[in-house]
């Protein structure tokens, strides 16, 4: 089984119209299928990369061009100053989890195989999927559910994840099944499940709040004509992108100058995202919901 195999990866690449000198981050190396083809296109240029899972590492190839960072990117910024890069001209993020993380028996991301519920990107963290089943009050349970997955019964299926723990701690994927599996509609067993790991996956690693800090701090690293690629998975991910890259904002609120003109740190290179094709999609199933934006900074 490859590491992963990278979405959209010639639309991505494409979409950041590299410059052979340029300075650009790849902030989700992951199998470093993306870096790779960066690299390809880069002459004399620079390409830092981020990624949070140790496992990753081994990944990196031995090029003078390149720096893997174990970091969140999250810090993105201080992490670039600190390796004397003050701006660049392509930052690019696949905000997917990798086939690796998925497969690997006992990191818990996936409902299909019994395993620890972990779910952690970065596994020097405290904070694991089963922490939050165990400990976290009912109605914080609620909002994790109805925040990261839009469940409109939450607060039942914290309900029933406060009272099932009563009884034992729920740390496996048979545990949560054992808890809450009677609320799975009949036949969207796999969405609901599908949804619910989403949930607890984002909350285990913060995903939403890294993502916000990451597309700010972007904005002020790129240099004017630099561009900013992200490929989503999920609405709520896509969501603060597109609004980010329309409005500079993650509310999607315009603000307009004197004389009625939108004002926008953005032109958008795509304006309804790129979505993977048929012959993609055969190849690599999971890139199904992937969604590629491409802004450029004015």
């Amino acid at each position: 089984m490859a590491y992963h195999i990278p979405a959209l990866l010639k639309e991505s690449i494409d979409g950041l119209n590299i410059r052979p000198g340029g300075v650009y981050v790849d902030v989700t190396f992951g199998g470093g299928g993306h870096s790779m083809e960066i690299l390809k296109r880069l002459g004399t240029g620079r390409l830092i990369a981020f990624d949070q899972d140790q496992d990753a590492v081994k990944n990196a190839p031995s090029d003078d061009r390149f720096l893997l960072l174990e970091q969140n990117f999250r810090f993105l910024r201080n992490n670039l100053l600190f390796n004397g890069v003050n701006e660049i001209d392509g930052l690019l993020a696949d905000l997917g989890v990798s086939f690796h993380q998925f497969d690997e028996a006992g990191r818990g991301f996936t409902f299909r195989q019994n395993a620890s519920l972990d779910m952690r990107m970065n596994r020097n963290s405290t904070l694991t999927a089963a922490v939050i089943l165990n400990t976290f009050e009912e109605e914080k349970l609620a909002d994790i559910f109805y925040n990261y997955s839009e469940f409109i019964n939450s607060r039942r299926i914290a309900r029933e994840i406060v009272l099932a723990r009563e009884n034992r701690k729920i740390e496996t994927v048979d545990d949560i099944v054992a808890a809450i599996g009677k609320l799975a509609p009949f036949r969207q067993e796999h969405k609901f499940w599908a949804r619910i790991f989403q949930a607890l996956r984002i909350a285990v690693n913060d995903e939403i709040s890294c993502l916000e800090d990451l597309l700010e701090q972007s904005l002020g690293m790129l240099r004017p004509g630099g561009r900013l690629a992200v490929i989503t998975y999920h609405s709520l991910e896509d969501r603060l992108v597109k609004n980010f890259m329309k409005t500079g904002n993650f509310e999607g609120e315009e603000k307009k100058d004197f004389y009625g003109n939108v004002e926008t740190p953005f032109r958008l290179v795509t304006r309804k995202g790129i979505t993977p094709d048929e012959d993609e999609i055969k190849i690599n199933n999971r890139s199904r919901s992937a969604r590629l934006r491409i802004a450029e900074k004015i």
